[in-house]
């Protein structure tokens, strides 16, 4: 080497494979330098893949990465993206997947941040992310698919593009593959990832006599409860009819919904209070809207339940897994990955709202199969959907 001349190294020549034998095996240790990278959502509300970026922003932040996000500009994701400096956050109009000058702001962001990675995870942002990466050839698009609806002609152009495409799920790698969006050898899975110590903290600490008190419940009170977006996907009705059979046998239950109707007009929760009065359920059952500590109710639960006719992941139930809280789950894609029937939860037919109750009903007569299957859970929780491991996943790719 010139010893006259400054010595310059770009990424790729940085990047050295450094083997290391073990007893059993050779692993690969890529030196973890400090990457430039753009996550894109145009959400409007919070959900299950906003909150998996808010916590794989600040998690690749916290490793030293330099993690910049683009949001529009009331986006709830800006109060949680605490990891991040202000100055790291930028806010674009974001409309649509046509919107020719959102693709231009993205492209000079990248251009002037010198971006390297730029993430997309909602379907919208795809093709604008897909432009802005392809106008600055030093960057790389890398792609999460959280759902597991059908993408459009535009889409599987967008896709060729990426160089990953990271599905939440294997049921999501599974529909990528059936629809061909993609190369097969480009999809990875990296399951969607909690802080589980949080919620495994929060039973630790949990007083359920002062849960009760605050809720104005009796103290010989049964909770089973369903957390969710407010839409007939989440299976609310079939829970509000499960929940007429249960009270037949256990009528100190109390059944509580958590979530929000995003729908125009609310007509999604108009339905359900209807419900709720043509059942004659208004003493027993709670509506609550959003709640921001879930934890505290997971863990005041007996019984969570997903009654959900679809989940690509189900961010939910993981959570209630986490709490340590016995789940009766719907038999969706996602939640047959999350659980194993009978050792870490209960598994029934989709849309099914006697058998539905019938499981309930089983864990609310038997304290110990609850207490059994909710430390299960915990365990497979910590095990398979840590946080810590989603970071790292995502991070190596």
């Amino acid at each position: 080497m010139n010893k006259a001349s400054p010595c310059r190294f770009n990424l790729d020549t940085e990047r050295i494979l450094v083997y290391i034998r073990t007893a059993k095996e050779v692993q690969f240790v890529i030196p973890q330098l400090p990457l430039r990278i753009l996550q894109i959502s145009s959400a409007q509300s919070l959900g299950g893949g906003e909150r998996h970026l808010a916590d794989l922003a600040n998690g690749l932040a916290a490793r030293g990465h330099d993690v910049y996000v683009a949001l529009r500009a009331n986006s709830p994701l800006i109060q949680d993206l605490n990891g991040l400096p202000n100055e790291n956050i930028a806010t674009l109009p974001l409309r649509n997947s046509l919107d020719a000058k959102s693709a231009r702001d993205l492209s000079q962001l990248v251009r002037r941040n010198k971006i390297e990675i730029v993430h997309a995870h909602m379907a919208r942002d795809y093709p604008l992310a897909a432009y802005a990466a392809r106008r600055n050839p030093g960057s790389k698009l890398i792609i999460t698919r959280h759902v597991l609806f059908p993408l459009n002609r535009l889409h599987r152009i967008t896709f060729a593009g990426a160089a990953r495409i990271i599905a939440v799920s294997q049921a999501v790698a599974s529909r990528l593959q059936t629809d061909a969006i993609g190369a097969a050898e480009k999809i990875s899975v990296v399951l969607n990832g909690i802080d589980t110590t949080r919620f495994a903290r929060a039973r630790a600490e949990f007083d359920r006599r002062q849960f009760l008190d605050n809720w104005k419940f009796p103290a010989d009170s049964l909770l089973v409860g369903t957390v969710g977006e407010l839409t007939p996907l989440k299976g609310q009705e079939e829970f509000l009819r499960a929940a007429v059979e249960i009270l037949k046998q256990f009528p100190q239950t109390h059944f509580i919904i958590a979530g929000i109707d995003h729908s125009r007009g609310k007509q999604h929760q108009t339905r359900l209070e209807q419900l709720i009065k043509e059942l004659n359920l208004t003493a027993q059952v709670s509506l609550v809207g959003w709640l921001e500590d879930l934890a505290q109710l997971y863990c005041a639960l007996d019984v969570f339940v997903s009654a959900s006719h679809t989940e690509s992941f189900g961010l939910a139930i993981a959570e209630a897994m986490a709490s340590s809280t016995a789940v009766v789950s719907t038999e969706t894609d996602g939640a047959r990955e999350l659980i194993e029937a009978g050792e870490t939860g209960l598994l029934v037919p989709i849309a099914d709202a006697p058998e539905l109750a019938a499981a309930i009903l089983l864990l609310l007569q038997e304290k110990g199969e609850r207490v059994r299957l909710g430390g299960a859970a915990q365990q497979a929780a910590r095990e398979n959907v840590s946080l810590e491991r989603m970071i790292a996943e995502t991070e190596a790719i």
